[in-house]
């Protein structure tokens, strides 16, 4: 007998796709390749498996569904796809259909029932312009705030020296110098304002 060398065809592990235990209702991982400027990265994609179609033939699909943001997103995506890097199966349960459609509208229908329950409030979200000028005002406000003080302790500085000016004792003039301040010929101007 002689060896049949086996090709490789596919850059996927096709085995480990095909017995991938992976049904409706499961919670999976796919590991998505995304290139950007040259540059490949993975990206998860997380979700339910609302179906898994044809099988474990070549065309296989498995669409995912997950909420994100309040909007439900959902993927179809190839089973055999060279752009997935790998699958991963986070919960597996037990499901009695194999196509979780329903699941679209049930969301819808939840979401609907909240809203009836819920009261109308006028409630904003502030944008990122409100944002910086509530940041800019508080600091001005803070820069404000410490002039004032500053300021306050240059006062409170001032009125100490002040008092510490008031408390020094002032010089008591003699008898000799009040004698002279009295006997001193008055100035023109000082004449002309006790005229009038």
């Amino acid at each position: 007998m002689t060896a049949v060398a086996t090709k490789k065809t596919s850059p996927v592990n096709v085995e480990d796709r095909k017995n991938l235990d992976m049904s409706a209702g499961d919670t999976v991982r796919v590991w998505v390749k995304v290139q950007e400027k040259g540059k490949t990265r993975l990206q998860p994609f997380e979700g339910m498996v609302l179906a898994r179609k044809h099988g474990n033939e070549p065309g296989a699909t498995f669409t995912v569904r997950r909420v994100s943001g309040g909007y439900g997103i959902e993927k179809i995506f190839p089973l055999y796809s060279p752009i997935i890097d790998k699958i991963e199966v986070l919960r597996h349960v037990k499901m009695r259909r194999a196509k979780l459609y329903h699941l679209r509208d049930k969301a819808a229908r939840e979401i609907k029932r909240q809203m009836r329950k819920m009261k109308l409030v006028s409630v904003a979200t502030e944008s990122d312009t409100e944002i910086k000028a509530q940041a800019e005002k508080e600091a001005a406000d803070a820069e404000e705030k410490a002039k004032q003080a500053e300021e306050a302790a240059q006062q409170a500085e001032s009125a100490a020296v002040e008092e510490v000016k008031d408390e020094t004792p002032v010089p008591q003039e003699t008898e000799t110098q009040v004698e002279e301040t009295k006997s001193e010929p008055e100035t023109g101007s000082n004449s002309e304002e006790k005229a009038e």
